[in-house]
């Protein structure tokens, strides 16, 4: 009994540190180096209880070094783009998400330079292409009404935007992947 009381303890602990992590926020307005793959883990920490019955989360982080960000922000776009993939799959079924270092796309106006690219692949259902060109817009939503507020990807997008980085996705019955591009700087 004692190494479940450990095993508890020690689940609580991630817990209440990842509740920590996430709720605090950064008043001083100013982008800092931050662990991509920190901001990830605590967002899967968060969500462990609905990931540990049904869905398997594979994990390839490289090596990658610290974005300067804001990190709090980033969490949210991991958490709106994790909470959309637990859904997209109902509860069941395996995500990927991968971490790594490639040179950026060229954007208008953006230098070129490295990149950390975060991929985020789902086995559910998929993004219909005849709705694919909206769902970055306000207020769109495929949901159920009162399921959703169809601002989840707008919010991504802006905030990776503000991030002058790069957000896109790639979709088809049984596999939809988004990406997120960070300008290493």
């Amino acid at each position: 009994h004692s190494d479940n009381i450990i095993t508890a303890v020690e689940r609580a602990s991630k817990v209440v540190f990842a509740l920590k992590s996430y709720a605090h926020y950064d008043h001083s307005g100013e982008m800092a180096a931050s662990s991509i793959t920190d901001g990830i883990d605590v967002v899967l920490t968060l969500y462990h209880n609905k990931l540990k019955h049904g869905v398997d989360v594979i994990k390839h982080y490289e090596p990658v070094p610290p974005v300067k960000c804001y990190f709090d922000e980033l969490n949210q776009v991991w958490t709106n783009l994790i909470h959309n993939v637990i859904q997209a799959m109902d509860g069941h079924g395996a995500f990927e998400i991968s971490v790594s270092s490639i040179p950026c796309p060229s954007q208008k106006g953006a230098e070129s330079g490295s990149c950390v690219v975060v991929k985020i692949t789902d086995s559910g259902c998929g993004i219909p292409p005849e709705i694919q060109g909206r769902i970055f817009e306000p207020f769109f939503t495929t949901k159920p009404a009162g399921e959703g507020s169809g601002l989840g990807l707008d919010i991504c997008r802006k905030i990776i935007d503000k991030h002058q980085g790069k957000i896109d996705f790639e979709s088809k019955t049984g596999r939809t992947t988004f990406r997120v591009w960070l300008p290493i700087r």
